[in-house]
């Protein structure tokens, strides 16, 4: 590509691609796609140490899957060069993974997972186990690094701040562990399970079997609001603004099952959407941005909410095709959605550019079919709790595409 670049402006008598300006250098780059990028850079050392600049790839890598720039700009991992990035983001799109199995054990549970740089958190039963992964091979160590306990039954969900780990369980408690060890508040006060639970900056919202949410902050053991629901609550997300948050229900009353609502006065502000039937609850919410939020539930939809748009309809939605109820859904923060679903350890891959699925794994070949309870991503693996087995989806696989 530079040869015969360079073979045509020496012909009119002009400088060679190497002399251009950076600035100008730059600018022609931005046309060039991942292959001919990577083809410029084996023609010189000049040209191979700009081309494998982030700059030159940060356009590129905007349009692609999961490299971790945001639609707003941000880089979730820049310690990966994007050229690296956009090499993995064409497995995603192209499904090109190894899969694996790092962990295993008999007695069938609802783990949840929450990935926080090199280790990886899963509850099992009462207790909340740390995996630390190696940081070259990615593979999960055996034994865990960290352990959290004190419920008295199930872990049903978690969070984590960088100075605590907030659980909440089906005994009804919510335990403030702090990271450094030891549980450093609990806070009792739902009379059931607690099926949900969000956290930001010292604010707690869950949601329980009890019809009630809650709101509490980490200086106080009692809530500072209780919300009566009138319906069983299966989700919690608070907004990155901190001012409300949403709630979803089981959708068995006559009650609009996605409410948001103000945190201050812990008054309801408005419903999402119009049209949800008798029991289509809503298992898993996730804000994107202030303005933006996805959604996944018993009636086998992801919708896209846009909060400074009409609340009684989404903006898009991507229905699962073969009807399986939803359990949690994940986002790379621009184009791609990855599903859970609750049959057979399915696991989809959505551009949001297009209502089609892109990609569908199968995780569990096992008679007996196991819902993916929870999903969580890295740069260049996804990772999926299913009832017996953590599985893991490793997309660093080398191709002949780039």
């Amino acid at each position: 590509l530079a040869e015969d670049f360079n073979k045509e402006v020496v012909g009119t008598g002009t400088m060679l691609l190497t002399q251009l300006p950076e600035d100008v250098l730059y600018q022609v780059l931005l046309y060039l796609g991942a292959k001919d990028l990577g083809r410029l850079s084996q023609v010189s050392k000049s040209l191979h140490g700009f081309v494998n600049r982030d700059a030159v790839w940060k356009k590129l890598a905007k349009e692609c899957l999961n490299t971790g720039i945001t639609r707003n700009g941000t880089d979730i991992y820049p310690d990966i060069p994007l050229k690296e990035r956009v090499r993995i983001a064409q497995n995603w799109f192209n499904g090109v993974c190894k899969s694996s199995l790092p962990l295993k054990w008999k007695t069938k549970l609802l783990p949840w997972l929450q990935l926080d740089m090199d280790v990886l958190y899963i509850s099992q039963a009462a207790h909340i186990r740390g995996y630390h992964l190696d940081r070259d091979s990615k593979k999960l160590r055996r034994s865990p690094s960290e352990i959290y306990s004190g419920h008295q039954g199930d872990v049903c969900r978690f969070v984590l701040s960088d100075s605590h780990l907030i659980s909440a369980g089906s005994d009804g408690n919510i335990l403030v562990h702090s990271r450094r060890g030891g549980v450093s508040l609990r806070l009792s006060g739902h009379s059931q399970e607690v099926n949900c639970l969000d956290s930001k900056d010292g604010l707690i919202i869950s949601g329980s079997r009890d019809r009630t949410a809650r709101v509490w902050t980490l200086s106080s053991y009692s809530p500072r609001a209780t919300i009566a629901m009138f319906d069983r609550v299966w989700s919690v997300a608070i907004s990155p603004t901190l001012s409300s948050f949403v709630t979803g229900t089981a959708c068995c009353e006559n009650f609009f099952p996605l409410r948001i609502w103000d945190v201050e006065r812990s008054a309801c502000l408005c419903h999402l959407g119009s049209d949800f039937r008798r029991g289509a609850g809503v298992l898993d919410i996730l804000f994107e941005s202030p303005f933006q939020l996805l959604t996944c539930g018993y009636d086998t939809f992801v919708r896209l909410w846009d909060l400074r748009l009409s609340p009684q309809r989404c903006v898009m939605e991507w229905e699962e095709p073969h009807d399986s109820t939803l359990y949690c859904i994940q986002t790379d923060g621009n184009n791609m959605i990855a599903s859970g679903s609750s049959l057979y350890g399915v696991v989809r891959l959505w551009d949001k550019r297009q209502t089609k699925c892109l990609q569908v794994f199968q995780l569990s070949r096992d008679a007996a079919s196991s819902p993916v309870y929870c999903l969580r991503l890295s740069s260049s693996h996804l990772y999926a709790a299913l009832a017996s087995a953590l599985h893991s989806l490793d997309f660093r696989q080398n191709t002949t595409s780039s």
